[in-house]
């Protein structure tokens, strides 16, 4: 059975290196030492991120991954200033479309100047008409606002307009968050740092910015456009009877929160791959709108190969969900 993983991550050594030259390169939250450490021993080594034909085929080919959708990683200039994120885009779009163009293993998401959003719209259009990447991937927010601000629309028309989705992954929140949610003197800075970024904390806040972009109307203005959340949809679809029963006779929506998540909003597992979150995306979100997704490489999971063909569903649920609704969504 053929399958696609779709949030495989990548980093470019020409990107990279033109980033570390950078007088005001990208910043992440201040961290203690020990959350220091914990990134440089647990995150992937810059090789393996740029790695293309040597451990990521491997991995591919070991597990069964006939193609992988490829976003960068952690290392790209979509939080930049402009005057540096408009140019280090372009280029880190034309590298990853070396790869893709010359290999039927790998697709692409382009990765977007926001800052400006109307260039960040142009580099769009062209990534998918010139170069032929298949969707976006957005990080996290942009110097402290979600993306659902009326001052990024123009990337979300532009995505619905060439009918290519747009992925949420998480990031990096501010440090008021984490200090008021996850610091505590009965444990460590590190246990900190964990809680309040990849343990719970940074996927709380893209859930919350998949929401906002529900809530905010944006499917009225633009009913075709898709959205994609992985980690099984950061916990928003535990809420759904909730939303609908809060939000549905106050918020200006033409629909029930539900319905605008299940019609406009794809879900992946990035590599969260267990029965219990399948079961319950499967019964609130259907077959048609469960992508793939390992994650790789900063998770490599030992049933990446098998969780799908294990599934107790029928074999076109499966050939769904391992490539079908993908192939759909992304026009592969």
């Amino acid at each position: 059975m053929k399958t696609i993983a779709v949030e495989e991550h990548f980093e470019s050594k020409v990107v990279t290196a033109k980033m570390q030259q950078l007088p005001n390169q990208q910043s992440i939250p201040k961290m203690v030492p020990e959350m220091q450490r914990y990134m440089q021993e647990d995150l992937p080594s810059p090789e393996m991120m740029q790695d293309i034909t040597e451990a990521r085929l491997d991995f591919m080919n070991h597990y069964n991954i006939d193609v992988s959708v490829l976003s960068y990683g952690n290392v790209q200039p979509q939080n930049l200033e402009p005057v540096e994120a408009i140019p280090l885009s372009r280029l880190a779009n034309d590298e990853l479309a070396k790869i893709t163009q010359q290999s039927n293993r790998f697709e692409g998401l382009a990765v977007l100047p926001v800052g400006d959003p109307t260039a960040a719209a142009t580099e769009l259009k062209r990534a998918v008409t010139a170069l032929g990447l298949k969707g976006v991937m957005l990080k996290g927010n942009f110097q402290g606002k979600f993306f659902d601000d009326p001052e990024f629309l123009p990337i979300f028309q532009m995505a619905s307009d060439l009918n290519v989705p747009v992925y949420f992954h998480p990031s990096f929140v501010p440090n008021v968050i984490t200090d008021h949610y996850y610091n505590s003197e009965n444990w460590s800075g590190l246990i900190s740092g964990i809680l309040g970024s990849d343990g719970f904390g940074w996927h709380n806040d893209v859930g919350i910015q998949v929401m906002r972009m529900v809530v905010s109307g944006i499917f009225d203005k633009f009913p075709n456009l898709n959205l994609i959340s992985g980690h099984w949809g950061e916990g928003i679809p535990f809420y759904f009877q909730r939303l609908d029963d809060e939000l549905t006779k106050w918020a200006d929506l033409k629909k029930p929160f539900s319905q605008y998540y299940q019609d406009n909003i794809y879900i992946s597992p990035s590599g969260m791959l267990t029965m219990p979150q399948f079961n319950l995306l499967r019964e609130q979100m259907g077959m048609s709108k469960l992508l793939y997704a390992i994650d790789y490489p900063y998770k490599q999971p030992e049933n990446s190969g098998s969780f799908i063909q294990n599934l107790p569903i029928s074999d076109f649920e499966k050939e769904q969900f391992a490539h079908g609704n993908a192939e759909k969504l992304f026009h592969l």
